[in-house]
Order: C-alpha cells, then sequence, then structure tokens
C-alpha cells in the first residue's frame, strides 16, 4: 500500500479507496441447511479441501465502488501519471 493508486473505471479517484482485509475462514457446511459442519485450522487435512490462495485484501473506490485487487489501481495509475487526464 505504498504505491499510488488510480481508479481504473471512473478515471476520476485517486485519493478515495476502502482497503477490504480478507480473513477466510475454511469451513465444511452442510449441504442441505447451510450450517457449519466443521471449521478447519490453518493445517487442513482433508484431501478435498484446498486451501485460500488469494490476496490478503482488495482495494475499493470510494466513488464508484468497483472492488478490485490492488495490482489493478497501482497499474492504472502507472499508466494515467498524474496530469494525463
Amino acid at each position: 500500500m505504498h504505491e499510488p493508486y488510480f481508479c481504473p473505471n471512473c478515471k476520476t479517484n485517486r485519493t478515495r479507496f476502502n482497503i477490504i482485509q480478507q480473513v477466510p475462514i475454511a469451513v465444511k457446511m452442510d449441504p442441505a441447511t447451510g450450517n457449519v459442519i466443521e471449521r478447519y485450522d490453518e493445517a487442513i487435512t482433508d484431501p478435498f479441501h484446498n486451501p485460500y490462495r488469494g490476496s490478503d485484501y482488495k482495494v475499493q473506490c470510494a466513488t464508484c465502488s468497483i472492488i478490485n485487487d490492488e495490482e489493478v489501481f497501482i497499474k492504472a495509475a502507472l499508466h494515467n501519471p498524474r496530469g494525463t487526464i
């Protein structure tokens, strides 16, 4: 979070963003009720349950509300340097 951001969607916002922390909780659910049957710790031993491999957080533009990975906002800032739009 030490790079400039630029919203690739609304193309106006460079300053107002929401950082959304993603905290995955690995669970096994009952397919009929949706109740959580089991919570897995970090050492998942179930061969059919892959651990979460996504980003630790997402970025939301506080102007137009688009949510994406941080890299998308950084690349948009690199391709649209301040003063070009």
